[in-house]
């Protein structure tokens, strides 16, 4: 989404100015050009070389280098971001003042922008502040941050400038289409764990990476998304609804609840199929051996398929190779939508890894099988099929 964009990447007088050397490396890495506009006070944190040696790019500063400069880099620019934006820069351009390049690019740019806030939470929370931030919301402009943290002055606070990642995430979502704004999807991800006594557990090889990438990849695109994902290393994404659960019968019960308001359900999840009949009030001993008796959990998928109305189901088929019968037996059985298969004995594909090789198939049986992709890429395709399955609803 990135690739051969053009973003101005404005940067103010903060301490904060460390994290945009972080953000434009980022931007580089994901294929955009980037120009880097900085102010005297910025000067005085960092100096312009380092930005000019990651982007390749000389760093404009002075507005009468170039008597054109504040037209021509602004009309080039699919993205404006400004990280850090300190207090007195969101003020002056909330107010039209223009008195340097970066606020006389602002005044002339008319595409999407980015803020980032930084500064001290006493001035965060000045009222002067918060209106001139609220009349920029109101005018369109993003602001991804502040957060609470600890600050440069030792005091801890609302005010810290949000990581770099999050910035170029939300870079990302700012030039992606916005084609699933009004749905509602509901999304499962993860393991589930079974507990055998307070200290054991059975559960399966499930990171939650793909359910995670789908709800990523709904977000940027716009839809409003609800994740529910047993216990994973991952984080989730800025601005969904996230609900953590533990055991097969926690997402049940929640998916259930979710499940009223969902225009469209992916369940990634690796729910488990089935859970100790028993458990142990107390940590079991050791011994040389041990009988469990297990008892089968519900098929939330195949519950959620009897009562599904209008809403798209999407249901996945963890398959050791590509048992395609099987995953058509699942999706009729279940009466999904789409199904998607993947084989988790190879390498590149199924758990814990960044990629995957898929094969979806549809209510009618028709199937498309793919190549080894990141599981952002697997993401946006399914994401492109559930369109499509709306547009013939």
């Amino acid at each position: 989404m990135l690739r051969d964009r053009n973003i101005l990447l404005g940067v103010t007088g903060s301490i904060a100015v460390y994290k945009s050397v972080d953000i434009a490396r980022r931007l580089i890495e994901n294929g955009a050009h980037v120009m880097v506009v900085m102010t005297e006070a910025s000067c005085r944190f960092i100096t312009p070389y380092l930005f000019e040696t990651i982007t390749g790019n000389q760093v404009c500063s002075d507005l009468f280098r170039d008597p054109f400069s504040h037209i021509n880099l602004s009309k080039e620019a699919h993205l404006f971001i400004i990280a850090p934006a300190t207090a007195n820069t969101i003020n002056k351009l909330s107010c039209g003042i223009a008195d340097n390049l970066l606020s006389n690019l602002w005044l002339t740019y008319e595409g999407p922008a980015l803020i980032a806030p930084a500064m001290n939470f006493r001035m965060y929370r000045n009222p002067i502040v918060i209106k001139h931030i609220r009349d920029m919301k109101q005018a369109g402009v993003q602001f991804v941050g502040p957060v609470s943290g600890s600050l440069a002055c030792g005091e801890e606070g609302e005010g810290r400038m949000v990581e770099a990642a999050e910035i170029v995430e939300a870079a990302v979502a700012a030039l992606s289409k916005k084609d699933l704004a009004g749905q509602n999807i509901l999304i499962t991800a993860g393991p589930t764990i079974e507990p055998i006594d307070p200290v054991r557990y059975i559960s399966n090889r499930s990171s939650g990476k793909m359910g995670y990438a789908i709800a990523r990849a709904a977000l940027r695109r716009g839809a409003d998304v609800t994740l529910i994902s047993g216990p994973s290393h991952q984080e989730p994404p800025a601005g969904v609804s996230f609900i953590p659960v533990e055991r097969a019968s926690d997402m049940e019960a929640v998916v259930v609840k979710q499940f009223k308001k969902a225009t469209a359900v992916i369940m990634a999840a690796a729910v488990s199929d089935y859970s100790p009949s028993d458990i142990a009030e107390v940590k079991l001993r050791k011994k040389d051996e041990i009988s469990l008796k297990l008892k089968k959990n519900t098929d939330i998928l195949r519950e959620l398929g009897k009562t599904k109305g209008r809403r798209i189901l999407v249901g996945f088929a963890a398959e050791s190779g590509k048992d395609i019968k099987s995953a058509i037996a699942k999706l009729k059985e279940k009466n999904l939508d789409l199904i998607v298969l993947n084989d988790i004995s190879r390498k590149d594909a199924g758990f814990d890894v960044d990629t995957n090789v898929v094969t979806l198939i549809n209510k009618e049986e028709r199937i498309t099988e793919y190549p080894v992709m990141k599981k952002i890429e697997v993401a946006d395709i399914i994401l492109d099929k559930l369109l499509e399955i709306g547009a013939k609803a």
